[in-house]
């Protein structure tokens, strides 16, 4: 897939999620499959730049190019110096947040509140696009399809996008008022596709082959961006890759091949972090990765969040991967996302 300069691998994104999608989760999930990924939001605050957790998210050192990052905030010259700010700082591809419906982002008029102000919108494209295309830099826009049901604006920021000169739009198939409950708008991405002719990204409850197989043929969308469904599950992306390609299904992961994602993970995870916040940040990603072949309630959950250490915690792995092959057990079964309003295919077909 193209975008703008870049031939990417593939036309699967994974989503920016923050306190998820850091460089080694990205890293791992392009190494199985994932064309294109874009780092957490990073402020445009600039008082916020020296924080441990801002260095971190400008760290790409090692990250399979293209490198993208995601700025949010809300106003033009802030979000202007940001991009500068991250281009100078390794950025290849500077992608603006106008989706994320959590309190403390739309509590200061950014991610998906700046879609009650398309005159902001405006400014704000206007003023990254004049700083990215004096260095380059292709801009990417995620945004959803409006604040609300009853004021849904997505042709109009996407055709006001094409017109700045955008190089391709993420939508997720929701208005900000929904958050992540209710079904998908896959009409909705199938009318902003067929109204521009940048690419447009399909993104929201992706969770399978199949379902990646449908989203694509009822939108028309250039690509897919996968975000709940990758954690603890980075292998999506090369099943759903496969499935598209060969109407095939790819068999799980291999015990042994588990093992050694997961191991290779934690460790990359506890240098990128460091022993203290690497232990605490580690928790969420191994009980996404158990929760599915060893059940919720399985005392391996408890030990991991309680271990002392990081060696401790590649020790509880081994013992439970040692356990479970002495079940004779082949294959790992990663969990599911927890996405209990996700709709089946046969609802969406009919």
């Amino acid at each position: 897939m193209q975008l703008a300069q870049f031939t990417l691998p593939n036309n699967l994104f994974l989503a920016p999620m923050a306190g998820v999608t850091d460089r080694p989760f990205r890293q791992l999930c392009k190494q199985l499959g994932a064309g294109h990924a874009v780092s957490e939001m990073a402020a445009s605050n600039p008082q916020l730049w020296k924080t441990d957790k801002s260095t971190r998210r400008l760290n790409h050192h090692g990250e399979t190019k293209p490198v993208a990052v995601q700025i949010a905030g809300a106003d033009p010259e802030m979000m202007a110096h940001a991009a500068a700010y991250n281009i100078e700082r390794g950025a290849q591809i500077i992608d603006i947040n106008m989706g994320c419906p959590a309190k403390k982002v739309c509590a200061v008029a950014a991610g998906s509140a700046l879609l009650q102000n398309e005159a902001l919108v405006e400014k704000i494209l206007r003023a990254v696009h004049t700083v990215c295309t004096e260095r380059g830099v292709p801009l990417t826009l995620k945004y959803r399809t409006g604040w609300s049901p009853e004021h849904r604006n997505a042709i109009t920021i996407a055709q006001m996008a094409e017109s700045i000169g955008v190089s391709l739009l993420t939508l997720h198939g929701r208005t900000r008022a929904c958050g992540y409950t209710g079904d998908a708008e896959y009409d909705t991405i199938r009318a902003v596709k067929q109204s521009v002719r940048i690419p447009v990204i399909a993104n929201g409850d992706i969770t399978s082959p199949e379902k990646a197989r449908f989203v694509l043929d009822h939108t028309g969308a250039d690509g897919l961006m996968i975000g709940r469904a990758a954690q603890g599950n980075p292998w999506i992306f090369r099943e759903v890759l496969h499935y598209l390609r060969t109407g095939a299904h790819l068999p799980p992961p291999t015990l042994e091949e588990a093992h050694t994602v997961m191991l290779h993970h934690l460790q990359d995870h506890h240098h990128f972090y460091g022993e203290k916040t690497g232990l605490l940040t580690a928790r969420k990603h191994l009980q996404w990765y158990l929760c599915g072949p060893a059940g919720k309630n399985h005392p391996v959950i408890d030990q991991l969040m309680v271990a002392p250490t990081t060696e401790a915690q590649v020790r509880i792995v081994d013992e439970f991967f040692m356990s479970w092959r002495n079940t004779g057990a082949l294959y790992f079964a990663p969990s599911d996302s927890d996405l209990s309003n996700e709709p089946t295919h046969t609802r969406l077909a009919a």
